[in-house]
């Protein structure tokens, strides 16, 4: 399996890798250098999946914000 670039997957994919990892990890059975590959593309998949929630919180508060606006102008023309 290819590894994808974790700047070019998106959340879901991110995040189906990084349990995949902890999986692995949490098993005990990968030698000492896999650990550390592993936990070092664990860390970054996580701090990726972090931005990309982050990035989807403000869309939203901004759409929010947005609709709250649009619903306080209808009411001052009433």
């Amino acid at each position: 399996m290819e590894k994808l670039e974790i700047a070019d997957m998106n959340f879901e994919e991110a995040l189906q890798e990084l349990e995949i990892i902890i999986e692995k990890l949490e098993s005990g059975e990968v030698p000492l250098e896999e650990t550390i590959t592993l936990y070092d593309r664990g860390s970054e998949l996580k701090k990726h999946c972090e931005l990309k929630l982050q990035s989807a919180e403000e869309k939203i508060q901004r759409i929010s914000l947005s609709q709250k606006a649009h619903e306080e102008l209808k009411i001052e023309d009433v």
